[in-house]
């Protein structure tokens, strides 16, 4: 396998490092050869128009027939995967195998509605459908569905894709600085400076802080915006107070929100109510405990992969994020890396994992067409193009327990990389 590291001229012949071995070794060794060459080569990329180019026109067509073919396998295989849980797994009389009966359900079933949220955030960008509509309907019933807050999410995560690997104005993982990373209380437990610095690399806290990150990540966000730039609200809530309170995903008046979106935003909370409304229901007929099983297990997996994709996808030690004086729109889609996730990559998660630079280039391309739109594009891009087929799991714990902090790059006015990556080249 390969990873394919950060150079510094598009024109230049494309880098890559053996990645038989995993973790530092790996790690140091690609940074160590990016930043030889950084200190002669120069950024250079290229226009919007000109990779565009690059892209068979086809790739920009979205067909409804395709793309509903995948959105009813996905929920056929939900309620299959579902039905048969509810009516056989109880019947397994050994304890230990009906729980690991039920363990295993949860994790497929998992898999199978990331696709399900995946092919709603296809309707979030256009890519599912040539008509607003109709994405927007699809999009809300399938989101919904996962208790998702469709057009909540869709529009903060426009905003993403408009300021990736911006310093302010993006809004999912954008990283701590030097300077502020001892002021992010909640990602150091509310434990003083001091504290915080002495346990930051121990594993078992380190192990706590990520699973925390998987399994609440993504409520932190919907609730309190936790991960976005300083710069990404649409109005201040203002210092000390209930502040913090204005920046849900489900409040129409959020600072998250432009004042024309409030009626979306509602829209978004009367589709969780009416699932809520249908949890509730079924569990007046087979019980909570059965409900919690066959639903909420999934709820958390689904969550866990977000999280995940979405991190490794923005978090990688060869890729810079960039202050706003030195910002572009390509410079940040291009600050985004495509990883390896075999067959569930490519079969129920539609790629996303795969190709997602492209996405970020072009988010209305459907996913069924980005490996085509991936490999026109990536000859012209050379080492402006990053990919790691790395264990993925692999990857989420190294970057999670190496990845903290980031600092200017000395190499690259402008841009900054994580502390580590400068800190073993001093």
């Amino acid at each position: 396998m390969t990873v394919t590291t950060r150079s510094h001229k598009a024109v230049a012949p494309e880098v890559v490092v053996d990645a038989t071995t995993s973790g530092a070794d790996v790690s140091s060794a690609s940074t160590s050869s990016s930043q030889k060459q950084a200190s002669t080569d120069a950024i250079e990329y290229p226009d919007i128009k000109t990779i565009r180019d690059a892209i068979p026109d086809h790739c920009f067509r979205p067909r409804v027939w395709i793309s509903m073919s995948y959105f009813f396998r996905d929920f056929a295989m939900a309620f299959g995967l579902g039905y048969l849980a509810w009516q056989y797994i109880p019947l397994i009389a050994s304890t230990p195998l009906r729980y690991g009966a039920w363990a295993l359900y949860g994790y497929l079933q998992g898999l199978v509605c990331t696709g399900i949220w995946i092919l709603a955030h296809e309707c979030g960008h256009g890519a599912f459908s040539r008509h607003t509509w109709f994405n927007n309907v699809i999009g809300w019933i399938g989101h919904s569905f996962l208790l998702v807050p469709f057009f909540s999410w869709k529009f903060s995560h426009h905003r993403h894709h408009r300021f990736t690997g911006h310093m302010e104005k993006d809004m999912a993982f954008v990283p701590a600085t030097e300077a502020d990373r001892n002021k992010r209380k909640l990602a150091n437990f509310y434990m003083d400076k001091e504290t915080a610095e002495m346990f930051e690399d121990v594993p078992i806290v380190q192990l706590v802080k990520l699973l925390a990150h998987q399994l609440a990540g993504w409520q932190m966000y919907l609730l309190f915006n936790v991960s976005a730039g300083k710069g990404s609200k649409q109005w201040e809530t203002g210092k000390g107070g209930k502040g913090w309170l204005r920046v849900s995903h489900f409040e129409p008046s959020s600072a998250v929100f432009r004042n024309s979106e409030a009626i979306y935003i509602a829209l978004s909370d009367l589709g969780l109510m009416i699932m809520g409304y249908v949890l509730y229901q079924a569990a007046q007929i087979v019980g909570w405990q059965m409900v919690g099983l066959l639903y909420f297990q999934q709820y958390f997996w689904v969550h866990h992969w977000l999280v995940a994709i979405t991190y490794l996808h923005h978090t990688h030690e060869e890729v810079h994020h960039f202050e706003a004086d030195s910002w572009t729109f390509v410079k940040g889609a291009l600050a985004t890396v495509d990883r390896d996730f075999g067959f569930i990559g490519k079969h129920l998660f539609h790629n996303i994992i795969d190709h997602h630079v492209v996405h970020h280039l072009f988010p209305r391309i459907p996913f069924y067409y980005a490996e085509e739109a991936t490999n026109s594009i990536r000859p012209m891009l050379g080492p402006l193009y990053h990919r790691d087929d790395r264990s993925f799991m692999g990857q989420l714990w190294y970057n999670f327990t190496h990845c903290k902090w980031v600092v200017p790059d000395p190499k690259v006015p402008g841009a900054l990389v994580w502390a580590h990556t400068v800190q073993t080249t001093q």
